[in-house]
């Protein structure tokens, strides 16, 4: 017989599924595939995971990792809101965190209110491991966008100033990977893939 708590980790894990299906715009390196935000969080745990020993301090590795694999889920609801969107501000919503009640809510207690903190924290963005999660978060899309050529930047006429705008929050969690970050930025404009 299932156990009640057994049933709702069950049940959660059922209704994750759906980040499978969350569009974002960035493409895949080097592809025309957009990425979905399962390989998102599964690709920036993994970069957490290499690139820990670039963190401005030290961090508890697997409380980022944590934050990274939950990050994007409360998406299922809200939907992916594109970094450079005009009309609707990329931080936390109100449909966000209705969305973060609902999901983690459907784990037993303990659980839910344990990844609804480290949800929270990952918004809030003021602790060690928060900070480099975030790093990780923006990393990842300038990668991306530096192998197609400018990628979803050119596509929506994203330009240098606001580029640099969102990505200086990788600066807190790594100085180190922000002065790489900052390289590739310049880069992107001297090669035409980034207006200035």
């Amino acid at each position: 017989m299932t156990t009640e708590k057994l049933r709702k980790q069950i049940e959660f894990i059922k209704e994750i599924d759906k980040i499978k299906y969350i569009q974002r715009r960035t493409k895949l390196f080097n592809s025309d595939r957009r990425e979905n935000d399962a390989e998102h969080s599964w690709h920036l745990a993994i970069m957490a995971l290499v690139l820990s020993e670039h963190a401005n301090c030290d961090v508890d590795i697997l409380k980022v990792i944590k934050m990274l694999l939950i990050h994007d889920i409360v998406e299922i609801d809200a939907g992916d809101t594109f970094l450079y969107d005009q009309n609707k501000n990329h931080e936390n919503t109100v449909e966000e965190m209705k969305s973060a009640k609902r999901i983690f809510g459907i784990l037993p207690d303990k659980q839910a209110e344990e990844f609804f903190q480290i949800w929270t924290e990952f918004e809030e963005g003021n602790s060690n491991e928060a900070k480099f999660a975030k790093s990780m978060d923006r990393l990842e899309p300038l990668l991306q966008n530096v192998s197609n050529n400018g990628g979803t930047w050119k596509e929506f006429g994203v330009n240098y100033e606001t580029v640099y705008n969102k990505k200086k929050v990788i600066k807190k969690g790594s100085t180190e990977l922000w002065k790489y970050a900052k390289k590739l930025i310049l880069d992107s404009v001297e090669k035409g893939f980034l207006l200035k």
